[in-house]
């Protein structure tokens, strides 16, 4: 382990960061942790149209929606008023409502549950309201096809902890796991790795500077040599042979024991040793390794006065050997008639010390140390030669990206104040390459837009999308499918400026897809996306559920896990993930769903037509135990929970949240006597709560057949269940397979869904109103593709929202704007 390195740059290494982010315009700006929480839902149906269309749209709101905020709100919120941050006479038009999609879904929210006016102001009429909330629906799902996409764009995105550790061990090939000690990463629209909610605070900095020093201590090898250790061996400890005890050896024989040799070397034995004398000759000790002598010793010294008798071993290998301490000439005679000739001759072993090595050849540097210093100084290069190209190469592996010289001189000052400070080249450069780690360029994902320099307010404004570059690319596909930093491959691609060519993207996408990195799409995608990652903090009522173990958590989580990885190994139907007629099992999930013939530990695909009655309950992820168990309470299921998530994650069609004057049905912890759908019968007679229950209810009731482990059963507390219900649209259900059907009935609408959850965790940010055609384009490939996987990932990562971004446009024109005031110009316009 290197020498923790003791200089005045710690400071400066957390500076680093502080002052990266103050460039890239992070400090200072409003960052919102949770953008799931307080965000409006997206539209359900979002619309496809053209321009006169939108043209009607945009014209209702100047005849009728305009005045209806003039007349009710604009008292509060308009003419110079914004209370609570909002001014609705900032919007003129449709497309400003538009791109501020996220706060007029808030105000069609508080509109349509009363929230506004507040109730001491005069109310407006409950049709103007709904023809209201009407038209914002309409108007947030509307978007024009016909012309050029735009593709959105992110905000420069923090690596959630996932992401580190993968881009550690692939950096560094290391794979050791550092941020297990982060702050947990906050979540928006479902997922941990949304840009604009992986905030960074002052002990996340100092986090990320001592896992730089931890993960390069692990890496680099600072100390090329063996420091030679003593191990102490006490004979109480030793084993004994010819019924010797310990190292008392009274008859000829020997005390042993095993030692590991670090290295190939010398070492040092110390036999500290005594005798009882007997005879004109001292007690013989042969000292042996591996059975062979090495010294014998003639022991003088007294049993009560043992001393150290000292022998050095030339060219022993590294590795495990016997070492023994043999005595040979042992002399006894307790019989003779001369009393002054009687006696007994011992050996007594008090301890065996081994020192070493010395003289060792220097250890073997693994892997990770010759992939950074895959140079050396030497006659032909000299160590500031060397410290240059070592750091330029690790930093554009580390920035994903070619550096600059700028960037590498910044560095290498890093170097040379270690040097000056008195540090050796290897410990100069390994702190050099702290800073790298914990510059913004490395910890943080960044796309930059193209010069402004020149350009008017209007241009600005104006400005179209642009591809993002190759390199960029390359880290969108790598953290998208990998949740790590690209590989060789997708460098050298980047370099060659072939990375946004369809076939290669293609061939890329496929070849990532079979690599077992690509294992982190299923865990962080389809964990998140299907909640199963939260089945590892989830704990059933014990005295209910005693049949829950750690077993049957793993068992539930890897059955999901390995579905999707079949599902995308074999390029399958994304459609099986509602129905399909087969699963994974192992014996532990199959006793679990009464499924007999399954044994051992391992999984293997299980062809559910073989399962009997079993059988019949399972097929798709909804009638999985690992979606059931994390839809239900700790106590009981909740039909509930079950049938939002099935809106939410499956149609994206998720109810509103309840008002704030109705209690919530569902504490989990609560007893509850007779069935759960008497309760709820009780609950939606409130007409308040019926429109959302009415499409939330049916579905769950028709899953109440799985309890709240996904085990299948017939009664509830005593009393037969009533999985039997109707959508609003009249389709009756009566079971789990009715609910796979009308899902299956609305296989679009699924398939917008999964492209929409699927699009957000690949960019790392909500989808918006203009991604409208882009989820139609994929969701029409998919079906024209037989709904196979792969269809969906390759019109993702061909599509404008992967491939381009637009440019921070409102950043650029409020710089301009301070640029004028600090000269006296007038404002922008």
């Amino acid at each position: 382990m290197a020498r923790r390195i003791s200089h005045p740059y710690r400071f400066s290494l957390v500076a680093v960061i502080a002052c990266g982010l103050v460039a890239a315009g992070l400090i200072g700006r409003n960052i919102p942790r949770a953008a799931g929480a307080a965000l409006a839902p997206a539209p359900a149906n979002p619309a496809v149209t053209n321009a006169a269309t939108l043209a009607a749209v945009d014209q209702e709101y100047s005849a009728h929606i305009k005045p209806f905020f003039v007349q009710n709100c604009y008292a509060c919120h308009g003419n110079g008023k914004h209370k609570g941050g909002v001014a609705l006479d900032h919007y003129a038009n449709l497309a400003a409502i538009q791109a501020d999609h996220r706060t007029w879904g808030t105000i069609a929210d508080v509109l349509s549950t009363k929230t506004m006016p507040p109730e001491d102001e005069p109310q407006p009429k409950k049709e103007d309201v709904n023809a209201t909330v009407g038209w914002i629906a309409q108007a947030l799902s509307l978007c024009d096809c016909t012309g050029p996409r735009d593709p959105g764009r992110v905000a420069i995105h923090r690596l959630n902890r996932t992401e580190y550790n993968n881009t550690i061990r692939d950096l560094l090939g290391v794979d050791f796991q550092p941020a297990k000690e982060f702050p947990a990463d906050d979540t928006g629209y479902g997922f941990d790795n949304i840009a604009d909610v992986l905030s960074m605070s002052p002990l996340l900095a100092e986090k990320y500077l001592s896992a730089a020093e931890q993960v390069l201590d692990k890496a680099i090898v600072t100390d090329a040599t063996f420091a030679p250790k003593t191990q102490k061996y006490d004979a109480s400890k030793l084993e004994a042979t010819n019924g010797n005890n310990g190292g008392d050896l009274q008859v000829n024989g020997e005390v042993f024991g095993t030692h590991e040799f670090p290295a190939d070397g010398d070492y040092e034995f110390r036999l500290k040793a005594g005798q009882d004398k007997f005879g004109e000759e001292n007690a013989k000790m042969v000292l042996k390794l591996d059975d062979k002598e090495l010294q014998t010793f003639s022991v003088s010294a007294p049993r009560r006065a043992p001393r150290a008798y000292k022998f050095r071993a030339v060219g022993i290998k590294a590795g495990k050997h016997k070492y023994a301490a043999e005595y040979t000439n042992n002399k006894v005679d307790r019989n003779n008639p001369d009393r002054k000739k009687r006696g007994d001759r011992n050996l007594y072993v008090d301890t065996i010390e081994i020192e070493g090595p010395f003289n060792a050849a220097p250890p073997p540097l693994p892997a990770s140390h010759k992939r950074i210093f895959f140079v050396t100084p030497g006659p032909s290069l000299s160590e500031p030669a060397a410290a240059r190209q070592i750091v330029q190469q690790f930093a554009a592996r580390a920035f994903r990206r070619p550096v600059s010289v700028e960037e590498v001189e910044s560095l290498l000052k890093v170097y040379r104040g270690a040097k000056a400070d008195g540090e050796d080249f290897v410990d100069a450069v390994k702190v050099t390459l702290e800073a790298t780690l914990v510059s913004p360029d490395f910890l943080y994902r960044i796309e930059v837009d193209p010069p402004t320099a020149g350009m008017t307010a209007e241009q600005l404004r104006n400005a179209p999308a642009h591809n993002i570059t190759d390199y960029e690319l390359a880290s969108r596909l790598s953290y998208f499918l990998w949740s790590s930093m690209p590989d060789d491959e997708l460098f050298r691609l980047a370099q060659a400026k072939t990375l946004h060519t369809p076939a290669v993207l293609d061939m890329q996408v496929r070849r990532m897809l079979a690599d077992p990195k690509s294992a982190a799409l299923v865990n962080n995608f389809v964990g998140q996306w299907l909640e199963t990652r939260a089945l590892d903090d989830y704990h059933p009522d014990p005295d209910k559920f005693p049949e829950f173990d750690d077993d049957l958590r793993k068992a539930m989580k890897q059955e999901v896990a390995l579905f999707f990885e079949n599902m995308v190994r074999e390029d399958r139907s994304v459609l099986e993930l509602l129905d399909a007629n087969y699963t994974f099992l192992n014996e532990r999930l199959a006793k679990h769903y009464g499924i007999p013939g399954i044994t051992g530990e391992q999984f293997r695909r299980v062809n559910l037509a073989d399962c009997g009655e079993a059988g019949t309950h399972r097929g798709g992820v909804l009638e999985m135990a690992g979606v059931l168990t994390i839809t239900a309470m700790p106590t009981r299921t909740s039909p509930v929970r079950r049938g939002k998530f099935l809106l939410e994650q499956m149609l994206g069609t998720p109810p509103p949240p309840p008002p704030a004057d109705v209690p919530p049905l569902d504490r989990g912890n609560e007893p509850l006597t007779g069935p759960v759908r008497v309760r709820l019968e009780r609950h939606r007679a409130d007409p308040n709560c019926a429109v959302c229950h009415i499409r939330m209810d049916p579905l769950g009731f028709a899953l109440e057949n799985f309890n709240a482990l996904g085990a299948w059963r017939s009664e509830d507390n005593g009393f037969k269940i009533d999985p039997s219900g109707k959508l609003p649209d009249g389709t009756i259900l009566n079971g789990p397979a009715d609910v796979k059907k009308a899902l299956l009935a609305r296989k679009n609408d699924f398939v917008k869904t999964m492209a929409e959850k699927m699009l957000t965790y690949a960019l790392g940010r909500g989808t918006e109103y203009y991604d409208t055609c882009t989820l139609r384009d994929v969701a029409g490939e998919v079906e024209k593709n037989n709904y196979h996987f792969s269809a969906m990932i390759g019109a993702l990562v061909k599509s404008d929202a992967f491939l381009k971004r637009r440019p921070f446009a409102e950043l650029k024109l409020e710089k301009a704007k301070a640029k004028q005031a600090s000269k006296g110009a007038p404002e922008t316009k």
